[in-house]
């Protein structure tokens, strides 16, 4: 097929047909995350940041490529999400950029604006590093200046642009000695080469039918530590929550578990062979509910759009908001650790944090509705600190970012605010003091892999010390991962450590851990109620 020059209507099928390919692999690329944590993963992220782009392209009627290219720079920016998203919408600016008043391309412009997103997307990083989807970024830019003009054919520069990126991926584990160790590609650079794989499809003709509709994945020649994701897996944010009493005649728990694990997330289920509470979150409450009709009678159904949710939330705090000199916002999810922040006077917080990272949109909103112009932001995430640092350039109000990466950091920030100084002297203040707490967190880990040396199996209890280092235990006893995650953490330093629990863990086992600590060391050790999901404990040693 021979595409000498293209217009705006061209770009957006190319990356609408690219977003489709995206969505079926997108299993494939989460399982291929280093880090066995759950998460906002790099698949899902890319995804619903392509899903604002295509939806911003809804509002532009015009056909020229300059006005689509915009659009889709504008709505990847507003819907970013996680570190990939982020760069996946500086990807979309340098495009726009570079297409600027044009209203058709040519395989030449599209090779030029694939430079220009190369260079947008490596200075919207702070540390940009090697053997991530900016290299693949880089790789099949360069590769695509090298073709020759052939009449501006599109399809040629296309070609040389997806084999490069191919070609790329492979090689990534060359570049990060941590991917190599995993048996595994980078997630992000997998993503951006199924995304261009589709976009060449479209161009090409082809079709593909949902079931067939997976890319030819760059994989790794000895993808030791990880395996393909089944669907249920992969963590998504947002869609319903489900809330629902079962009644029957010998229920079966773990069948229950297994059969709502295949169609749904965040899934609990307690109870007895006669009654069962469940709450799952899914994209299609109808198939939940059915499913769990033909297990028994169902009761007290409670069913809820989790955007929703989310709106009456901010909401609530919005209408009980005094006027502030400087405004604090955090990033934090679950009741208990609402309240700390709340207590802390915190002026907003947005829910969000691992497996539902905010998108630059949610963030934004919340600070044009804060009743100050001096905002300051606090992520608690690692994934969401490159999300929060967009909103700056795109408020009159001046945002600051504190660089936290988890809850423990964002709560001794705020300890360090103080109100009756000057933005800047709080922001110094409040950057200094994330070095002060050790944090470390307990969860199961969400996919098998292999790190340090060490075979890390699906469920199986994992310390994660400082955001980076992760402790397992032979064993896989939970007091015996904690503990040797307190080692690590230098514990013999501390004087204090604070215990967070989260929603799947009880008091009794939180205190029952506490005085296992207090018996072994010399501190004062807390039991606080965090309530966050996926992660049982949040532990914090100062």
């Amino acid at each position: 097929m021979k595409t000498k020059v293209a217009d705006g209507k061209t770009l957006k099928n190319m990356f609408v047909a690219g977003t489709k390919l995206l969505e079926e692999n997108v299993q494939n690329i989460n399982a291929i995350n280093v880090f066995p944590v759950p998460d906002g993963d790099t698949g899902t992220n890319m995804l619903l940041t392509m899903y604002s782009a295509i939806e911003e392209t809804k509002q532009s009627k015009d056909a020229d490529v300059s006005s689509m290219a915009q659009s889709l720079a504008h709505g990847a920016l507003m819907g970013a999400r996680g570190n990939s998203g982020v760069i996946l919408s500086q990807f979309w600016r340098g495009i726009a950029n570079s297409l600027d008043s044009k209203e058709s391309f040519t395989g030449t412009d599209l090779a030029n604006a694939l430079g220009e997103a190369s260079k947008a997307a490596y200075e919207g990083v702070i540390h940009p590093v090697e053997g991530t989807m900016l290299t693949v970024l880089k790789d099949a830019a360069t590769a695509a200046r090298t073709v020759p003009d052939d009449d501006n054919n599109l399809v040629p520069v296309m070609e040389t642009i997806v084999e490069a990126a191919h070609d790329s991926v492979l090689r990534t584990p060359e570049l990060l000695p941590m991917l190599r160790e995993a048996g595994v590609v980078d997630a992000g650079g997998q993503g951006l080469y199924i995304l261009l794989s589709g976009a060449l499809d479209h161009l090409l003709g082809k079709r593909h039918k949902s079931k067939e509709n997976k890319a030819e994945l760059a994989m790794p020649v000895n993808p030791a530590g990880s395996r393909i994701a089944s669907a249920n897996e992969v963590e998504l944010p947002w869609g319903y929550c489900i809330n629902f009493l079962l009644e029957g005649e010998r229920l079966n728990l773990d069948r229950i578990k297994r059969g709502l694990n295949r169609i749904g997330q965040s899934l609990v289920v307690v109870g007895d062979n006669n009654t069962a509470r469940i709450h799952i979150h899914s994209f299609n409450p109808g198939k939940i509910l059915s499913y769990a009709t033909h297990l028994g009678t169902l009761h007290q159904v409670d069913l809820n759009n989790m955007d929703d949710q989310y709106a009456e939330f901010m909401k609530l705090q919005r209408e009980h908001l005094p006027q502030v000199a400087i405004a604090t916002i955090a990033i934090a999810s679950g009741d208990g650790f609402f309240k700390i922040f709340d207590s802390l006077g915190t002026t907003m917080i947005v829910p969000g944090g691992q497996t539902m990272n905010p998108s630059v949109r949610q963030i934004l909103r919340a600070v044009e509705e804060v009743p100050s112009d001096n905002v300051i932001l606090l992520p608690n995430n690692k994934n969401i600190i490159l999300t929060a640092s967009q909103v700056d350039s795109l408020t009159r109000k001046k945002v600051k970012v504190i660089p936290s990466t988890n809850i423990p950091q964002g709560i001794a920030a705020l300890l360090s605010f103080n109100i009756e100084i000057d933005l800047e002297k709080n922001v110094l203040a409040m950057e200094q003091s994330l070095s002060a707490p050790q944090t470390i967190e307990i969860t199961k880990a969400a996919r098998k892999t292999q790190i340090n040396g060490n075979n890390i199996k699906k469920g199986q209890f994992i310390a994660v010390v400082n955001d980076h280092e992760i402790i397992t235990d032979n064993s896989n006893r939970l007091l015996d991962v904690i503990f040797e995650a307190l080692v690590t953490a230098n514990v013999e330093d501390s004087e204090i450590i604070t215990i967070y629990y989260g929603a799947e863990s009880t008091t009794t086992e939180a205190e029952d851990i506490a005085q296992n600590i207090r018996n072994s060391y010399n501190a004062e050790v807390e039991v606080v109620n965090g309530g966050q999901p996926h992660y049982n404990y949040v532990i914090s040693l100062e």
